[in-house]
């Protein structure tokens, strides 16, 4: 025990030297616009809650609701007994949702991302995947034993000649519908466009625009419709579908049955607990029938990446939610966001590894939810610090 102690001591000592340490806040109320952390009231800018409903009070409700009638867990997996009547219930509610034949829950999406690639790719088959995707798909193709092809980040000329090149059985293109640390929208009409004259398959990671990208909330797909041309989805309920927990796959009848049978975080992990399953059953009907959410996030994203760049600042992206402003030197972002949240604005600042050098960048993350006012104070806070640190 002594000799792994020391180990990862030192490793741990490295990481705080190369300032990439993660250190957690603490937040001490439910997750809102407005928070506390450390005591003190602060606006929050960095969450997944997009379109404001983790603290939804029907949401809560509906879970509460859950746990009287179906209970507190089900102490099992799907296969043995742990499918109850709103399990299915969900899955076929994701499913009509993106227009898909069928649907499989898992505990995370980034389980969804590892129980893929393996199930349905052998070493006949070939896998494209753009550089800048998420961890979860790089482990997942890193599972599988199908040829690996790794493409320049939206390079559909290196795409296409990747593609060209393989005389694959079955050609699966890999890509995240959105960006996170860019706020950019996968070119998926290109892409689809490829898939169809090279006969492959198209995979999307939409965790980052479930439920308000696109007319009707349907995700990076329908943003470029080509909703009924991607073969595979994935995503999460633990973004804008309320935040809690949970991913699911839609695709095909005979995709989504064989990840059933031979899946590995599907057949050896828990069933979603009740309370979950019955709560995003909910937030469903919220925004099948209600899209002011999504509305009232498009109008804040517009407001905000508007008069951020009449500050001054460089951003990316076009129009969704996640909006990267261009630190550029990295001390000065960690800095940044330091000065930030002594203003009670909550953001954090990201660099190299998890960015490339010199692309250092603190992540707005809008909501819904956020006031006009809070938004200004922001704004308002980004002016003062940005030309105090001489970055405007």
């Amino acid at each position: 025990m002594p000799k792994i102690k020391n180990i990862l001591e030192t490793q741990l000592q490295e990481i705080k030297a190369k300032g990439t340490f993660k250190n957690e806040r603490i937040i001490q109320t439910a997750q809102e616009t407005e928070i506390s952390v450390r005591d003190e009231r602060v606006i929050n800018f960095c969450a997944n809650n997009y379109l404001g409903l983790s603290n939804n009070i029907d949401i809560k409700k509906a879970a509460v609701e859950a746990i009287e009638e179906w209970g507190f867990g089900l102490s099992s997996v799907r296969f043995i007994c742990g499918t109850q009547t709103i399990h299915k219930e969900l899955e076929k509610k994701v499913s009509v949702f993106h227009g898909k034949e069928d649907t499989i829950l898992y505990s995370s999406c980034f389980d969804a991302n590892g129980g893929l690639f393996e199930t349905i790719l052998s070493k006949e088959d070939a896998v494209f995947s753009d550089e800048l995707n998420h961890a979860s798909i790089i482990d997942g193709i890193r599972l599988c034993k199908a040829e690996k092809n790794r493409y320049k980040h939206a390079d559909m000329n290196h795409l296409e000649d990747l593609l060209k090149n393989s005389n694959a059985r079955l050609k699966l293109i890999a890509t995240d519908g959105v960006f996170s640390m860019d706020g950019v929208v996968a070119p998926l009409k290109e892409i689809v466009n490829l898939a169809k004259k090279y006969n492959a398959m198209v995979m999307v990671d939409d965790c980052h625009a479930t439920g308000f990208l696109g007319n009707n909330g349907k995700g990076s797909a329908e943003y470029h419709d080509v909703l009924d041309d991607i073969d595979i989805i994935t995503s999460t309920f633990g973004k804008a579908l309320g935040g809690a927990s949970g991913g699911f796959v839609c695709a095909s009848n005979e995709i989504i049955e064989i990840l059933r049978q031979k899946s590995r975080p599907y057949l050896f992990s828990n069933s979603l607990a009740p309370a979950l399953v019955a709560a995003c059953i909910k937030v469903f009907d919220i925004i099948e029938n209600d899209n002011s959410y999504q509305k009232k996030l498009e109008k804040n994203t517009t407001y905000f990446r508007q008069k951020i760049k009449e500050i001054g600042f460089d951003t990316k992206g076009i129009d969704h939610p996640i909006v990267p402003i261009m630190i550029y030197d990295e001390k000065k972002a960690v800095k940044m966001s330091e000065e930030l949240l002594k203003k009670n604005i909550y953001v954090i600042a990201f660099s190299f590894p998890v960015v490339p050098t010199g692309e250092a960048r603190i992540r707005v993350q809008i909501s819904s939810d956020h006031t006009r006012d809070q938004l200004d104070c922001a704004l308002n806070a980004f002016y003062d610090v940005g030309k105090d640190l001489n970055i405007i």
